[in-house]
């Protein structure tokens, strides 16, 4: 690995080819917030992350009150009852989004939501416990346990629920791997646990929260110049 650059230089860069502190600093994402309660909550804002994967993110949004409605306000308890021919039936209902695997993982992470509340007493606490200098572990358990939920998937229902994390985006990726500070793939174990490293690092030196920190990581590389957000964030 590379020596790292210092946070105050990529702050730097980021700054003059945004047109200042300030300005950079109005790009900035909102501070995190205390985590959303409610598994049920944490459950629809999940499920509707994993549906806009590869889709129009606004669509989903606009059909999400009917989603809200057939699968009875996102309860897990309930869910975990569904029926294979219920199921079916929100299959071929036209106010939703009609995709049978994504539909099949609502389910599947409702069970997970159970398991971890069984032993964690709900899943807004396991997430919100867990520590923000190993992100990375939870993107892996998030996969792990749950249905459709690897690449940004997992980290952007946290940025959604409000737990800080950073993403490996497109410009971040390119940066760290500009600066050899990966090795392999981005999305391996050993790469994500180099990038909890360096972003731990930067995180010590500025106090910013992990978003804030990825983004001006991402402005401060690629083609986002002055009038311009990256548009993975």
């Amino acid at each position: 690995m590379s020596k790292m650059e210092k946070f105050a230089a990529i702050w730097q860069r980021a700054a003059q080819r945004k047109g200042g502190d300030q300005a950079l600093q109005a790009l900035l994402p909102p501070p995190p917030k205390a985590v959303l309660e409610g598994d049920d909550r944490l459950l629809s804002a999940l499920s509707a992350q994993i549906f806009k994967s590869g889709f129009v993110w606004r669509v989903v949004d606009d059909k999400w009150p009917a989603f809200e409605e057939a699968f009875w306000g996102f309860d897990p308890h309930k869910l975990v009852m569904m029926s294979p021919e219920q199921l079916d039936q929100r299959m071929h209902n036209p106010a939703l989004i009609r995709h049978g695997k994504k539909m099949q993982a609502v389910l599947e992470n409702a069970q997970m939501i159970l398991d971890l509340a069984q032993h964690h007493g709900s899943f807004g606490h396991w997430l919100a416990r867990w520590p923000g200098d190993n992100i990375t572990g939870l993107w892996g358990e998030l996969k792990r346990r749950g249905a459709r939920l690897g690449g940004n998937t997992g980290p952007y229902f946290l940025r959604r629920v409000g737990k800080d994390t950073f993403l490996m985006t497109g410009d971040v990726t390119a940066y760290l791997q500009a600066h050899k500070l990966i090795e392999g793939s981005p999305g391996s174990k050993r790469s994500l646990e180099q990038a909890q490293r360096c972003f731990n690092i930067w995180q010590m030196e500025s106090g910013l929260p992990l978003a804030s920190i990825s983004r001006v990581l991402s402005c401060s590389v690629g083609d986002n110049r002055l009038g311009r957000v990256p548009m993975d964030h």
